[in-house]
């Protein structure tokens, strides 16, 4: 079976196996082995990929088994989908403290990414909220993993990629809401100074903070800040926009790339005339407002199939953090770069993360700044640009993400994770992707 990323980049063969059920899942990856876990498939790269090896496809896995509504602690297994466990739970007034820019990944593929959202500095990552998790390995070993039993192990595999077994159930505690509605702001900004002015301010008083930046705009860098926080009902009776939706959730089947095209839709052209038309209506947005979760974290969701629009030759997320320190002209670095290559984004995410524990032994964040970007696949045109992006990166004492990686070295992946020694003690041996054999050799 042929398989692939949400990148695309890549579409090879695979032995794939369906997981359907916790209880049969050791039996399963035992016969199978070396594999690697494979959820809905939203890493952008090759972490959740084995050409020509063993796929474990855990989606099957997919039942709640209790959930306490007095607490908020949900037990699931891992091939759960967020979006699952926040439409049945939202409406008795529960949600999941952190979630990433799309909910239709699982809560094991959240787990092994350590993913992080628009909240950073009070909820911290997705692993900060797992209680606890059974751990199979691939030598029959079953392991219940928290932060009192097996805890060395419990934050190895936080973050840690899926490589040091299979996660069949999972513990989590889910946060209170009183409504599934955020009171809004939007704040439009003309230079990379403005927006961590707005980033600081915004901190004390702001849960969600999140900016879109028009990386095409030269020095000027202007963007659109956004900030949230979770209404209460009192707030939401003075708000027109509630009342027009008569308080009910905005539904709609979305829109679906309908087929991929030869070659990327996003080019110099369309995105000058995207980013221009984007400013234009966030800035006169500008203001107070109200939106439904799902459209405020998960605006992507809407777009069925949209990373078809990068072309049969799909696309690559290049996301890095940099310290705080150097984050100012690290990224003003990083668009000059852009610029010069003559390429551009228009899913151009920039946002701070706070300084906070790691959940896990190779979690991504760290107190800075990291900014997001999609580019077209263009061969040996996009590997210098990622080459000249890398430098600055590390120049700055900065990072990538390995969840949207596909093409870091392991030079710069080992320099970057200085927990990396301390973790390879806790891997599975029977577990191997394409990246652990690019970044780790095996």
């Amino acid at each position: 079976m042929k398989i692939t990323s949400w990148g695309r980049l890549r579409h090879e063969q695979h032995n794939a196996i369906a997981i359907t059920n916790h209880r049969t899942l050791s039996a399963q990856i035992q016969h199978s082995a070396p594999g690697i876990s494979y959820g809905m498939g939203r890493s952008y790269g090759d972490i959740c990929l084995n050409p020509d090896g063993w796929l474990w496809q855990t989606r099957g896995m997919n039942r709640f088994i209790s959930f306490d509504q007095d607490t908020g602690l949900l037990s699931c297994e891992a091939g759960v989908i967020l979006k699952e466990i926040q439409d049945c739970l939202a409406p008795r007034g529960w949600l999941l403290p952190v979630t990433p820019g799309t909910q239709l990944v699982t809560v094991g593929g959240a787990i092994a990414n350590d993913v992080h959202g628009k909240n950073h500095h009070v909820m911290g990552t997705f692993g900060e909220h797992v209680t606890g998790f059974r751990l199979e390995r691939t030598d029959g070993t079953t392991l219940d993993c928290s932060r009192e039993h097996n805890a060395d192990m419990f934050r190895a595999t936080i973050g840690g990629l899926g490589l040091t077994g299979v996660i069949s159930r999972v513990q989590l505690q889910l946060r209170r809401i009183d409504s599934p509605w955020l009171l809004t702001d939007t704040v439009a900004f003309s230079s990379l100074d403005d927006f961590f002015a707005l980033a600081d301010d915004s901190e004390a008083d702001w849960e969600h903070t999140v900016s879109w930046i028009d990386c095409l705009a030269g020095p000027q860098t202007r963007g659109i800040f956004m900030r949230a926080n979770h209404a209460r009902a009192e707030d939401l009776a003075a708000m027109p926009e509630y009342r027009q939706a008569g308080g009910k959730p905005p539904r709609s089947a979305g829109i679906t790339m309908p087929l991929t095209p030869p070659v990327s839709l996003v080019n110099k052209l369309s995105l000058r005339a995207f980013n221009a038309a984007y400013f234009a209506m966030n800035a006169r947005k500008a203001g107070a407002g109200v939106a439904h979760y799902e459209s405020f974290f998960y605006p992507l969701d809407k777009i069925n199939h949209w990373n078809r629009m990068y072309g049969r030759r799909g696309f690559y997320q290049y996301q890095c953090v940099v310290p705080r320190t150097t984050a100012r002209q690290a990224i003003a670095d990083m668009l000059a770069v852009i610029a010069a290559a003559g390429e551009g984004s228009f899913l151009a995410v920039l946002k701070t993360f706070a300084d906070r524990p790691a959940a896990g032994l190779l979690s991504f964040p760290m107190e800075g700044a990291t900014l997001a970007l999609d580019f077209p696949n263009k061969g040996a045109r996009t590997a210098q640009l990622f080459t000249r992006l890398d430098e600055v990166v590390t120049q700055a004492g900065g990072r990538l993400y390995a969840a949207k990686d596909a093409r870091m070295s392991a030079q710069m992946f080992a320099s970057a994770y200085p927990a990396l020694a301390q973790f390879s003690v806790f891997r599975d041996p029977g577990i191997s992707s394409a990246m652990s054999r690019r970044l780790l050799g095996s």
